[in-house]
């Protein structure tokens, strides 16, 4: 069975174009199957925007899909540099797209498995993990994140209570000596974690 964290779907084509608006700002996504919640903007990334504070310097959507939360941030953000990265290559290419049909000009977009293809470390990192992938997947993921965040960046992660958010806390803990939960609604839980610079 596929997934739309599949690199290179096989499952027909369906295109789709939907509108998102979001702290005052309108977008327009292309979306497909083969990706994931290709019908709206997921509830979780929702919350996951709308709780951000203001960002700057350079930014990291990890898993971004079409490119919902990454466009989003770059929009309201203009003086941040995102960069977005997905296993999918068909949301890699959706995301490219989107990138264009919103004239977003302080992103990018391209393929990496998980952190194999970056080679930089950012201000902040953002993710809607795909928690169904289990904690052998996504749990590497939060510890090799550290790694790729500048001291005093942040990590913020969106997960729902029912899927696992509060051992997510957990292993936060260990991985950073600190987790908290920004906002909780919904059932979904943002979760920030900080690098320190003993870290």
């Amino acid at each position: 069975m596929e997934h739309y964290y599949t690199k290179n779907p096989k499952i027909p084509h369906d295109f789709k174009s939907i509108r998102f608006s979001i702290k005052g700002i309108q977008l327009e996504f292309d979306t497909d199957s083969g990706v994931f919640s290709k019908d709206r903007v997921d509830y979780g990334s929702k919350i996951m925007i709308q709780s951000l504070p203001a960002l700057t310097g350079k930014i990291l959507d990890l898993g971004c899909g079409y490119g919902a939360i990454g466009i989003s941030i770059a929009k309201l953000n203009p003086k941040a540099l995102v960069t977005m990265v997905d296993i999918n290559q068909r949301a890699v290419e959706l995301a490219l797209r989107n990138l264009e049909k919103n004239q977003i000009k302080n992103a990018v977009a391209h393929f990496s498995d998980g952190y194999q293809q970056i080679n930089e470390r950012f201000h902040a990192i953002v993710s809607n993990p795909p928690i169904r992938t289990g904690k052998n997947v996504i749990y590497p993921l939060f510890e090799q994140s550290i790694d790729h965040l500048l001291p005093g960046g942040c990590l913020y992660l969106v997960i729902q209570k029912k899927q696992g958010a509060k051992s997510a806390v957990e292993k936060l803990i260990s991985i950073f000596g600190n987790c908290e939960a920004i906002n909780k609604q919904g059932g979904y839980w943002i979760l920030k974690s900080t690098r320190m610079s003993g870290n």
